[in-house]
């Protein structure tokens, strides 16, 4: 375990401010990912994660909806070559607005839950907006 700790590149506690925001969404299960970064999962699909180099979250996004925070929030997200063909967008780990994470991850969230989960959802929230 002491040599784990050696190679550790990554505070968990940089991860709980997404990790909370995560855990909201209906589904939503906490668990430990790549190289023992901690995660979160819908329905077994990884949702989000901390990197193992500790300076960014990969948040899974379908490529569209990527392209266009890329475009738009330069200073927030970038996409490390390894991630082009996978439906990620990767956040800076200190450079986020609460807002636009919560908008990101519902995003996400919808493209992992179900029908049923997202419609209840959406009921939910539409009855919390009354």
């Amino acid at each position: 375990m002491e040599m784990k700790n050696k190679t550790q590149h990554f505070d968990p506690n940089d991860f709980e401010a997404v990790k909370n925001i995560a855990l909201s969404f209906p589904g939503a299960e906490e668990s430990i990912s790549h190289e023992g970064t901690p995660s979160v999962k819908v329905r077994g699909k990884l949702m989000c994660r901390l990197h193992d180099s500790g300076e960014f979250i990969p948040i899974r996004l379908n490529f569209e909806i990527r392209d266009h925070y890329l475009e738009h929030y330069p200073e927030i997200f970038h996409l490390p070559d390894h991630f082009k063909p996978y439906p990620y967008l990767c956040m800076w780990i200190h450079h986020y607005d609460k807002r636009l994470l919560q908008e990101i991850l519902e995003l996400s969230w919808k493209s992992l839950a179900t029908k049923k989960q997202i419609s209840e959802y959406e009921a939910e929230k539409k009855n919390n907006d009354l």
